[in-house]
């Protein structure tokens, strides 16, 4: 899947319209979760946290319009804790959405 920063932005745009104040606080909101839940997953030791951790991400992903992330979470949902091809996917994208 091709990384898509646009439908983030329009997301943004049509929550804070002209406001680019608001703008970058939702992105640095948006960033700052996605990197928290990364950051848990890459701490998971069981099922329960990875599952918690990829669902999260998934619903923050999704509410932010962020389409390459969401897929990324349902992978790691299918994936075993720990997954470390899932773990640089999202620290890929992640980075990504940093810049």
């Amino acid at each position: 899947m091709a990384y898509d920063n646009g439908a983030l932005d329009a997301t943004l745009a049509a929550a804070a319209g002209d406001d680019a104040v608001l703008v970058r606080e939702l992105r640095c909101a948006f960033i700052e979760s996605a990197e928290r839940q990364l950051d848990l997953l890459r701490r998971s030791r069981c099922d329960g946290n990875w599952t918690v951790a990829a669902m999260r991400l998934k619903g923050i992903a999704a509410s932010f319009n962020a389409e390459e992330l969401l897929a990324a979470a349902e992978n790691a949902l299918a994936a075993a804790p720990g997954d470390p091809v899932v773990i640089r996917q999202i620290e890929a994208i992640v980075a990504r959405f940093s810049r």
